[in-house]
C-alpha cells in the first residue's frame, strides 16, 4: 500500500516544520491500533498518566494539562508491528502501560532486540523532529497503552503554545543526548573486546 504524502514547506518556519509528513498519521495509526473511545478514560486520567512519566516529570501541571490536548491514546496488542526500521516516521509515543521490544537488523539483516521501552518511557522521538525514517522496529510485547503525539500535533503546539513547544524539544534533546551517551559508552565497551 503506498503511502501519500503532502509537503509541509514554508519559509521562515523552523526546520522540523518544513519536512515531509505521512498524511493521514491518525488513519494508519488505526489501522494497527485500537483508538480509545470518547468516554473509556478522563482527561484527568490522562493528565495525571502524563504526569507520571519520565518524558513530562519536569513540566507544571498547566503544561501537562495543555499538551493532553495534542495526545490520543491508543491500545496495542502484542506481537504488533507499531514501526518498522526504515519507515517514515511521523510520530512519537509514550508507553502508559505494557512493554514494547526495540529491534535493529544486524548485517546479516537478523533483527536483534537492543532495548524494552516500559511504562513511563517514550520512544520515537527522534521522527518527532526530523521525520526521517525509523532507526529501529518497534514490537509490542505486553497488552499496551500508547500515548501518541503526531508531528502535525507537535506542529500545532509549536502555533498555539511556543513556550512549551520549546520546553518539549529540550526535553526531547535531553532524552536523545542520554541514549546517545549511553550508546556510546556499549560502543566502547564493545570496540575494547
Amino acid at each position: 500500500m503506498q503511502k501519500l504524502h503532502r509537503v509541509v514547506y514554508s519559509v521562515g518556519r523552523p526546520f522540523f516544520m518544513n519536512v515531509p509528513m505521512t498524511f493521514s498519521t491518525q488513519k494508519n495509526l488505526s489501522t494497527i491500533l485500537e483508538p480509545f473511545g470518547a468516554n473509556e478514560i478522563s482527561m484527568d486520567e490522562i493528565r495525571n498518566t502524563l504526569d507520571a512519566t519520565q518524558m513530562f516529570k519536569d513540566f507544571e501541571w498547566a503544561q501537562i494539562q495543555a499538551l493532553s490536548q495534542y495526545i490520543q491514546l491508543y491500545r496495542a496488542v502484542p506481537g504488533t508491528v507499531l514501526f518498522s526500521e526504515g519507515d517514515r516516521g511521523d510520530f512519537m509515543c509514550i508507553v502508559l502501560q505494557g512493554r514494547l521490544d526495540i529491534h535493529k537488523q544486524d548485517m546479516q539483516h537478523d533483527d536483534k532486540r537492543v532495548a524494552s521501552v516500559y511504562a513511563g518511557r517514550s520512544l520515537g522521538e527522534m521522527a518527532l523532529v526530523d521525520g526521517e525514517v525509523r532507526s529501529a522496529t518497534a514490537v509490542v510485547k505486553e497488552p499496551s497503552v500508547l500515548a501518541v503525539l503526531t508531528h502535525d500535533g507537535f506542529v500545532e503546539i509549536i502555533r498555539d503554545k511556543p513556550a512549551l513547544a520549546v520546553k518539549l524539544l529540550l526535553k526531547i534533546s535531553q532524552l536523545i543526548s542520554q541514549r546517545l551517551r549511553l550508546t556510546s559508552g556499549i560502543l566502547v565497551d564493545y570496540l575494547e573486546k
